[in-house]
């Protein structure tokens, strides 16, 4: 009940201007920050380890300026799953649309990293071409429905369980349905190897050369900016990838990381810093969390 009663809450705050859900959004971030103990945690272990260097004032300003966006992305998704297309589409402008273009209808991986305005890039996308994706279920049944019907909102967007595996995914892409892939978080090394990131070993996905590879495609990062006040967002998406596949799983995997650090020293507020990145750990090294 607790759920659906959010859920009806967040169903209102769409009506609200952009504007006025921006600023509740910064404030529920700040509001959100000395309560989030947890969290809060991860993100201060985050920052220490990827700049060791920055001053612990200037951390927890940025971990501050965080938890702001973070909070913005979720109340902003109310746009994304209720409001109409346009509305949506006049929020966001795009920036290397000619590289987005190249990759229509042709077998592609759309990579996608876990900055806070993911989600509003991605209902650009799903309005423009038919995608792939793959999703997780949440604990509670009634979310992951929605999630899956919010996600799929325009076109005809298909979207599989971790547990289907790569062969959907495959066959979707050998139809000319770009990939939409986020492998920057941690999921083990069962498919992947440690790479650094920011210096520090992460359990970082090897995949994304691999299928490349299987599908005959084309790697082209998408990044979305949120932009301050009520300005909405940048969609941009950069040159598809040269030379990659190179052969080498674990030199494409350092390349996917240093490309995603360049980005987030653009915008370090924006990435996703209360996800444990580096929870797992090369063996005998003590845990950070």
């Amino acid at each position: 009940m607790l759920v659906r009663l959010s859920v009806f809450i967040l169903w209102l705050i769409h009506f609200l201007p952009f504007r006025v859900i921006v600023a509740m959004g910064n404030g529920l971030g700040i509001l959100l920050y000395p309560l989030a103990n947890e969290r809060r945690r991860v993100g201060e272990i985050n920052l220490k380890l990827c700049f060791p260097d920055m001053g612990d004032a200037a951390r927890e300003t940025l971990l501050r300026e965080h938890f702001k966006m973070f909070c913005r992305g979720l109340l902003e998704r109310t746009i994304l799953w209720w409001a109409s297309g346009e509305y949506i589409s006049s929020l966001i402008r795009v920036e290397g649309i000619e590289h987005f273009e190249a990759i229509k209808d042709k077998p592609a991986i759309l990579l996608t990293p876990h900055f806070v305005g993911m989600d509003a890039g991605g209902q650009w996308i799903a309005q423009h071409t038919d995608t792939v994706c793959m999703y997780a279920n949440q604990k509670n049944p009634f979310m992951t429905e929605l999630l899956l019907k919010k996600r799929a909102r325009f076109r005809n967007q298909h979207l599989y369980s971790r547990q289907q595996g790569l062969r959907p995914i495959l066959k979707g892409m050998r139809k000319g349905m770009p990939f939409i892939y986020p492998p920057d978080q941690d999921q083990g090394i069962k498919d992947g190897a440690f790479i650094t990131f920011f210096g520090v070993p992460a359990a970082t996905m090897t995949s994304v050369p691999r299928i490349a590879q299987m599908a005959g495609a084309k790697v082209v990062p998408s990044i979305t900016r949120m932009l301050p006040g009520g300005e909405g967002y940048v969609l941009t998406f950069y040159p598809a990838w040269e030379n990659y596949p190179s052969g080498d799983d674990i030199k494409d995997a350092r390349r996917m990381n240093e490309f995603l650090e360049q980005r987030i020293l653009e915008m370090p507020e924006q990435y996703f810093w209360l996800h444990k990145r580096f929870k797992t750990r090369p063996e005998g090294e003590k845990r950070f969390y």
